[in-house]
C-alpha cells in the first residue's frame, strides 16, 4: 500500500490525513490548534504541524505529502531566512485604507485586468503597502514575501535560519503554487506571471521570482509551481507536493468539477467554482483565483461564517445541537428578525469597518428560536449574496456542496434549501483541504491526478423561500448605509 498525506493548516488549526493512494481510504489522521488571532508568529504553525504529523502516526511509511493552508497571509523573511514580525492573517483588516489606496492609484479595472482581483485588506499586496507605512524599518528589511503555505514547505524541506534547519536560510528555495500566489493581487492566474510593477507598488521595493536573475536587494517572490510539480524532497525522502490555497485545496478534495458551486462555512464563509476561463471582476465582489489543477476558481468570501452561530449560540445560552433545535422551531423569516452577521467588519460586501446589527425586533418577535433562526439565514444570505455575484461573471450551478463543519449542522442543512434557489448537498464530514493537498502529494508523485469517490447524502429539495432574502437584503442595505456614514 502507498501512502499518501495532506495537510490543512487553516486559520484554527492544522490537520494531517494520511491515505491511501489507489483508494482513497483514510488510514489515519492528526490535528493540533493554532493560536488565536489575526496576527500569528508562523513559529505556531511550524510547532502545530510537527504535533499532528506525531498524531497522525509519523511520516516513515508516507511517499508523499503537501501543505495547502490558509490564503493570503504575510510571512516576511530578512535576509537569514528569520521571520520579520507576527503573519498577518487574511481576516485581519488593518490595511483596508492601504487597499483603498492602491485602487485609487491602479484603478478597480486595472487590477481586475491584470492580475484578476481588486485589492481589500484580506489581500498580500495590501498587508505590504501597511507594512511601508506602519512599520518602516521592519520592510526595509524584508529580502523575501511568502505565504503560509510556501513557509511550511520551504522548514519541512529543511530550509530556514541556520541555526533552526539543516539547509540554512536559501531564499531561492522558496516555492508557490498557482492557487495560493492568485491571492496576492500581484501575480495574474491569465499570464501565470508575477506583476512585478504591482509588487513593487505594495512594498515600495522591486521584487523577483526565486531562481531568476535581481539585482542585489531585490526582494524574492517563491517559484510557482505547476498542480503536478514537486517542490522537493526531505532528508527523508518524503516528496513534497506544490501545495495550495485552503479554497483551492478543497476543491481538489471534493474532486469539484463543472457544474458545481461549492460553499464552504468554516472561519470565513466562500463561495466558488472551478471554471475553464479567468475571471477579472472589475466590482472586486467576485475574485479570479486560479485553482490547484491548471483552471480557474472564481471566489467570493465573507469574514462571518461558523463563528456567528457560536457567538448567537453564547448568548441564548445553548449549545449548536440547540441552536439547531431554536432555529427549527422557528418558521422561515424568523417572524421578520434579521441578524447582518457583520461582526468582524465584512469582506464581500467590502466593509470592513461595519458591525453587526439585529433588524425587525418586536415585542412579539423577540423570540429565543426567532433570533437563533436569524442567526443561521443571516449568515447563509452572505453566501447566497455571493452565489448571485459568482452567478454574475458567468458560472452556471447545477448543484451546491455544503461543506465545512457548520454544514452538518441539521438546521443550517435545512435553512439552506430554503436560501438557496439549487439544489444541496451535503458531502459526508470531511477534512477536504486536507484532502486535497493528498491529492496532490499523489499526483506530485506518479503524474496523474488521483480519482477518489467523495460519499455525499442525497441532494436536498429545493424549498426556497422568498421572504428570507428579501428581508436580509432590505437590513443588509440599512447596515450598510450605517457603516458608510461611520
Amino acid at each position: 500500500m502507498t501512502l499518501v498525506a495532506g495537510v490543512d493548516s487553516s486559520t484554527q488549526s492544522c490537520k494531517v490525513v494520511v491515505r491511501d493512494l489507489e483508494t482513497g481510504a483514510l488510514v489515519r489522521s492528526g490535528r493540533a490548534s493554532h493560536p488565536d488571532g489575526t496576527e500569528v508568529d508562523p513559529a505556531a504553525w511550524w510547532s502545530a504541524l510537527q504535533e499532528a504529523v506525531a498524531a497522525a502516526g509519523g511520516l516513515e511509511d508516507v511517499a508523499a505529502l503537501s501543505i495547502a493552508g490558509q490564503q493570503h497571509g504575510m510571512v516576511v523573511l530578512d535576509a537569514e531566512g528569520r521571520v520579520i514580525r507576527d503573519a498577518l492573517l487574511w481576516n485581519d483588516t488593518r490595511s483596508a485604507q492601504a487597499a483603498r489606496d492602491l485602487i485609487d492609484e491602479v484603478g478597480a479595472a486595472g487590477y481586475a485586468e491584470r492580475v484578476g482581483v481588486v485589492p481589500v485588506a484580506s489581500f498580500t499586496a495590501t498587508k505590504l503597502r501597511w507594512l511601508t507605512e506602519a512599520e518602516p524599518s521592519n520592510a526595509a528589511r524584508v529580502a523575501a514575501v511568502a505565504l503560509p503555505h510556501d513557509w511550511l514547505t520551504w522548514r519541512l524541506l529543511g530550509y530556514g535560519p541556520a541555526n533552526e534547519s539543516e539547509l540554512g536560510p536559501d531564499l531561492e528555495a522558496l516555492t508557490t503554487d498557482r492557487s495560493d500566489a492568485s491571492g496576492t493581487a500581484y501575480w495574474s492566474a491569465r499570464s501565470g506571471e508575477y506583476d512585478l510593477d504591482l509588487f513593487e507598488r505594495a512594498l515600495g521595493r522591486p521584487g523577483r521570482e526565486a531562481g531568476s536573475a535581481g539585482a542585489d536587494g531585490t526582494v524574492v517572490l517563491p517559484r510557482v509551481l505547476a498542480p503536478s510539480e514537486a517542490a522537493g524532497r526531505t532528508s527523508g525522502g518524503l516528496l513534497v507536493g506544490p501545495g495550495a490555497g485552503d479554497n483551492a485545496g478543497a476543491a481538489l478534495g471534493l474532486g469539484a468539477t463543472d457544474g458545481d458551486v461549492v460553499v464552504s462555512i468554516g472561519t470565513s464563509g466562500t463561495v466558488f467554482a472551478v471554471t475553464d476561463a479567468p475571471v477579472a471582476d472589475a466590482s472586486g465582489a467576485v475574485a479570479g483565483f486560479a485553482d490547484a489543477s491548471g483552471l480557474s476558481l472564481p471566489l467570493i468570501a465573507t469574514l462571518n461564517a461558523a463563528r456567528v452561530l457560536g457567538s448567537i449560540a453564547s448568548v441564548l445560552g445553548v449549545d449548536h445541537d440547540g441552536l439547531s433545535t431554536l432555529a427549527l422551531s422557528a418558521e422561515p423569516g424568523a417572524g421578520g428578525v434579521v441578524l447582518v452577521p457583520y461582526f468582524e467588519g465584512e469582506r464581500t460586501p467590502n466593509l470592513p469597518d461595519a458591525t453587526a446589527s439585529l433588524h425587525g425586533l418586536t415585542l412579539a418577535s423577540t423570540t429565543q428560536p426567532n433570533v437563533a433562526r436569524a442567526a443561521i439565514e443571516g449568515m447563509l444570505c452572505g453566501l447566497a449574496d455571493g452565489l448571485d455575484a459568482v452567478r454574475s461573471v458567468g458560472v452556471r450551478e447545477q448543484r451546491v456542496l455544503l461543506i465545512g463543519g457548520a454544514a452538518q449542522n441539521p438546521a443550517v442543512a435545512t435553512i439552506a434549501s430554503q436560501v438557496f434557489d439549487a439544489p444541496v448537498v451535503v458531502p459526508a464530514p470531511g477534512e477536504y483541504v486536507a484532502d486535497g493537498g493528498a491529492v496532490q502529494a499523489g499526483w506530485a508523485l506518479t503524474g496523474t491526478r488521483p480519482a477518489w469517490t467523495v460519499e455525499a447524502a442525497p441532494a436536498l429539495p429545493v424549498d426556497t423561500r422568498p421572504v428570507i432574502r428579501e428581508q436580509y437584503a432590505a437590513a443588509r442595505e440599512a447596515a450598510a448605509r450605517e457603516a458608510g456614514g461611520r
